[in-house]
């Protein structure tokens, strides 16, 4: 099942925002300072006409107002967080498929993976190597359009051989009339924890590493 993808929550922007709010509130202190002190020592003989005081005093409403509207869009980013955490944390014990390049062979089993594709190609091959480097198999995918395609393979190699049980790395090469065509490749892990970091949503994967909520492709 595929899931959208989803920007992580930017903690850089909660630490902003809280910092325009302290900005905010230093500048209304001292426009008020300046203000009652403009006031105290104004000119008996030629006080300040309203229109001015009116001016300086809607100054002020504006700096109150930006000051809560920097609040409340700094609880609308905790909120955020605090939502897309829960949203991961239903993701623990699934099996998701994200950005990586490790696959195991294990009891001779098809191994499944997937190609993101940033664009159509006329021509797609997979290349898989072992732990030493060497290529043991090159599947010819042919045309696929853009987008995530899931794929597999049988764990033998190209004269039919079953390979041994291990880890082995794919790549992938894709083409269009010749041009090179961006693709990566994709790994099934399964997710053992969620964490909430400076970056955003981080889904722990065990032995595959982490990977953010908004590099999840598919679940299962």
């Amino acid at each position: 099942m595929a899931v959208s993808a989803v920007s992580p929550t930017d903690n850089s922007a909660a630490a902003a925002l809280a910092g325009a709010a302290s900005s905010s509130s230093d500048q209304e202190q001292r426009f008020l300072k300046l203000l009652v002190t403009q006031l105290n020592n104004q000119d008996p003989l030629n006080p300040m006409d309203n229109a001015a005081l009116t001016s300086q005093l809607a100054q002020m409403s504006t700096v109150s107002g930006i000051e809560k509207m920097n609040t409340t869009l700094q609880s609308m980013v905790s909120q955020s967080g605090s939502s897309q955490t829960l949203q991961a944390a239903s993701l623990i014990g699934h099996t998701v498929l994200t950005p990586g390049s490790a696959v195991a062979l294990k009891g001779g089993a098809a191994t499944s993976f997937g190609l993101d594709m940033q664009g159509a190609a006329d021509t797609v091959k997979v290349t898989i190597t072992d732990a030493a480097g060497n290529t043991v198999r090159t599947i010819d995918v042919g045309a696929l359009p853009q987008g995530t395609k899931t794929l597999s393979w049988d764990g033998k190699n190209d004269t039919g051989t079953a390979m041994a049980d291990g880890p082995y790395k794919i790549s992938v090469a894709a083409a269009v009339s010749g041009n090179a065509v961006a693709a990566n490749t994709l790994t099934y892990s399964q997710v053992a924890s969620v964490a909430q970091t400076a970056s955003g949503v981080t889904l722990n994967l065990g032995a595959a590493g982490t990977a953010a909520l908004s590099d999840v492709k598919q679940f299962l």
